[in-house]
């Protein structure tokens, strides 16, 4: 095992679960809930997920943190946008929203390892 992968909160199922899978899972189960509800859920979400990002990027190296992480935060704004209704997106907007960020993350995840390796 090397240095970096080490200090990568990936390498932990425990640290994954925490930082990730459990505000993913928080994300889902608020589909059903009012626009308000929903939207301070998946705000702290974001925010969770793109600062355990952002420290993982630092602690580690780990290439598609350094990205992942402050796109999970501008996802924010949208996300604040619909849901105080400033931008409405009708009435899939949170399936939409969702689906921009589970495929944003993935492409984001998937190309840049691809392209520039785990860790730099």
């Amino acid at each position: 095992m090397s240095e970096r992968s080490k200090h990568d909160l990936l390498g932990s199922a425990r640290n994954t679960v925490l930082a990730w899978w459990l505000p993913l899972g928080a994300m889902i189960l608020a589909i059903p809930l009012p626009d308000g509800l929903k939207a301070v859920i998946w705000l702290l979400a974001l925010v969770w997920m793109g600062g355990a990002c952002l420290l993982n990027s630092r602690r580690c190296g780990r290439v598609h943190c350094r990205y992942t992480g402050p796109f999970l935060l501008a996802m924010t704004l949208p996300v604040l946008a619909h849901g105080t209704g400033l931008m409405p997106l009708g009435d899939e907007g949170w399936i939409w929203l969702g689906l921009a960020i589970g495929g944003g993350m993935a492409a984001i995840w998937g190309l840049s390892e691809r392209i520039m390796g785990k860790y730099r």
